[in-house]
């Protein structure tokens, strides 16, 4: 584009019951908000499902799987074990059933590594992940492991099929995972395994259900909570010589043979364990929790419903507290909390933290498979990352979140000019990708304009061509040209929703070609100290054959320009292309008196009246009506709504979540 030089300026009745009242007091935040919270203890996470763990396995170093290493998808046992295996980190994602062979084979899991389902349809099926001794720094969440029991062998004397075992292990976090039908154990935890937390698991249907010890040692640390054992007979868990196992907040209810006087119970302390047990719900049990003479058991809060037999507590064991921070729930709300939140989840997902696991923002970028199918957040800490962003087309389905309190907290910037690479060089941040989200971020080029003497002082702060793009609570800065919203050739139809945002510059720095959205959110047309021409909002640059360009509505367009100095908009022809005929509605959205009288004009030899231009019902002191100023008319203007600049063949509809 040719532009004026721009100078830059300082600018739960009974127990169950009353559970699902519960269940809103209690800090749960939005059920399937992305996981983006920054390290922090789980006790001040605002959702059920975010990716730090808590509890033991967040001590001495913490545990964070696979962090900082290639975000992999597999699909058959082959790749999993390939990648489980490898001695780099790595983040496998399970996408659908893999059935393990031959029955019952165990899958090495080498350290550093994190292993999580894909949505709730990750299965591993008839196999076992196992962790040798000395494996370390593991997580395994979002699963289904199943069925390697064989028909009639209950008691599964003649096999040792687990679902996951560890032996000597360290740093381990067994989370959100559904284990049904397994021969032998569904979780062994054995040997001296230490920082181990389980949470948010099902057990179901199964007769020795989760084992802690093989060891005469005492130095298991665990932590057991918000998991529901349903239809199982024994090991509830079983602890045996655990220096400290702290169990909370846990379902236990429908034993699968209740009938057996010694060997069906819940929670067993054996040896020499330290046990603490805190608001769990026991619902017809037997022998709800014991411990052994040499151990030591204390409970305090929970509710006990249709129980019999052994409710042992004696010693002191030790005060969780003194180890970590966590939430206690009622445990009036356990039957609902965990019915709701335990077991695999559509909602949980792969989160890559920036700093830390990924120094830089394309670090984190750079992790993403090719192909990606399956969202994967980027949870940027706030600070400032001076550096440029690429989001190739290939790296679909990203999405990058500040984790900030402000969009202002969390501020990518790089300050290059067009001069030095035209729009693409410049950008700070491009996304060619489709199906990307960015929320709670500023995106800025902050090049000085006035310090330099340059042809193209075009500095963008965001260029996209991708389609199905969003912006959330976004901030945009810069002067000219600070977001360009485009596709990759001139008759391709991409789209772009911006909505609680706020863009500012001054010549033509909303422009494109894409179909763009900027909803409810603020325009800040800055000065540049002239009387009389300040600049221009809008460039576009839509292709003929789409109806659809730049849509602006229920905004605020604000400016310090001088009264009667700033355009609208002007139509863009890049490169003297006739097909590119823009078109631009502004829609119930304050105009201020920055704006001029004749708001839209020509560029490069075209007319603005060839140009689709049009306003509809704004409103403030810049919004007059006159010739110059086309207003759609009220049957015009049901064809010209949100939903039908984005809804598309594919009914992509941003706009109504």
């Amino acid at each position: 584009m040719t532009h004026l030089r721009s100078k830059r300026l300082p600018g739960a009745g009974r127990a169950v019951a009353a559970a699902a009242a519960l269940v809103a007091s209690l800090g749960l935040g939005s059920v399937g908000e992305a996981q983006a919270e920054p390290a922090a203890p789980a006790a001040a996470a605002g959702t059920r499902f975010t990716d730090v763990p808590h509890g033991f396995a967040s001590l001495a170093g913490g545990t964070t799987g696979g962090a900082g290493g290639k975000v992999v998808t597999v699909t058959d046992a082959a790749s999993l074990a390939r990648y489980a295996a490898a001695d780099e980190p790595y983040v496998i994602r399970v996408k659908g059933s893999i059935a393990v062979e031959p029955f019952g084979a165990e899958i090495d899991v080498a350290s550093d590594k994190t292993v999580v389902g894909v949505g709730d349809t990750g299965e591993i099926v008839h196999g076992e992940l196992h962790l040798n001794p000395g494996t370390h720094n593991v997580i395994i969440r979002n699963l289904t492991i199943r069925d390697s029991a064989v028909e009639g062998n209950w008691d599964c004397k003649d096999t040792d099929f687990d679902g996951i075992q560890m032996d000597t292990a360290h740093h381990v976090w067994v989370d959100h995972n559904r284990f049904s039908n397994i021969c032998d154990g569904q979780l062994d935890i054995r040997k001296d395994s230490e920082y181990v937390t389980v949470s948010y698991n099902r057990f179901e249907n199964n007769n020795k259900t989760f084992g802690l010890g093989w060891t005469s040692n005492v130095r298991t640390q665990i932590t057991v909570d918000h998991n529901w054992f349903a239809r199982t007979k024994q090991r509830n868990p079983s602890v045996d010589n655990a220096a400290y196992a702290h169990l909370y907040n846990n379902y236990l209810t429908a034993q699968a043979d209740p009938g057996d006087p010694v060997w069906t119970y819940g929670n067993w302390s054996r040896g020499r364990t330290k046990m603490v047990i805190e608001n769990s719900y026991y619902e017809d049990v037997q022998h709800p929790y014991q411990a052994d003479t040499t151990a030591e058991l204390v409970q305090r809060g929970s509710i006990l419903r249709n129980t019999t037999g052994r409710h042992d507590e004696w010693g002191a064991a030790f005060d969780p507290r003194e180890f970590y921070a966590y939430r206690l729930d009622p445990a009036a709300a356990v039957p609902a909390l965990v019915r709701r939140f335990s077991g695999p989840q559509r909602q949980i997902g792969v989160v890559l933290h920036v700093p830390g696991a990924y120094p830089t923002v394309q670090a984190a970028v750079d992790a993403v498979p090719d192909g990606n199918d399956v969202p994967v957040t980027l949870a940027v800490a706030p600070g400032t990352y001076r550096e440029k962003v690429y989001i190739p087309a290939t790296k679909p389905n990203i999405i990058v979140q500040g984790t900030g309190q402000d969009r202002s907290d969390t501020v990518i910037v790089y300050d290059t000019p067009a001069a030095y690479g035209g729009s693409n060089g410049s950008a700070t941040v491009r996304i060619a990708a489709s199906d990307v989200t960015a929320r709670r971020l500023t995106f800025s080029n902050d090049f000085d304009e006035a310090a330099h003497e340059l042809n193209g002082e075009q500095a963008l702060a965001v260029k996209t061509t991708g389609d199905r793009i969003v912006f959330e609570d976004t901030a945009f800065l810069g002067n000219q040209d600070t977001l360009m919203t485009d596709s990759p050739k001139l008759t391709t139809v991409s789209r772009v929703y911006i909505r609680d945002s706020s863009i500012e510059g001054d010549v033509d720095f909303v422009y494109g070609r894409a179909t763009t959205v900027i909803d409810r959110s603020v325009i800040r047309a800055l000065s540049r100290g002239s009387a009389s021409n300040n600049g221009y909002i809008t460039a576009a640059s839509t292709w003929k054959g789409n109806p659809y360009g730049f849509l602006i509505t229920r905004s605020r367009i604000v400016s310090d320009a001088p009264e009667g100095s700033f355009h609208l908009g002007r139509p863009w022809h890049p490169g003297g292309e006739p097909d590119a005929v823009g078109q631009v509605l502004i829609r119930e959205t304050e105009l201020p008196a920055a704006i001029k009288s004749a708001p839209w004009t020509d560029m490069s030899g075209f007319s603005w009246k060839d140009a689709r231009f049009a306003e509809y019902r704004n409103y403030g002191p810049g919004a007059v009506v006159s010739a110059d100023r086309p207003q759609l008319s009220d049957a015009d203007v049901a064809s010209y709504g949100v939903d039908d600049y984005l809804r598309g063949a594919d009914d992509w509809a941003p706009h109504t979540r």
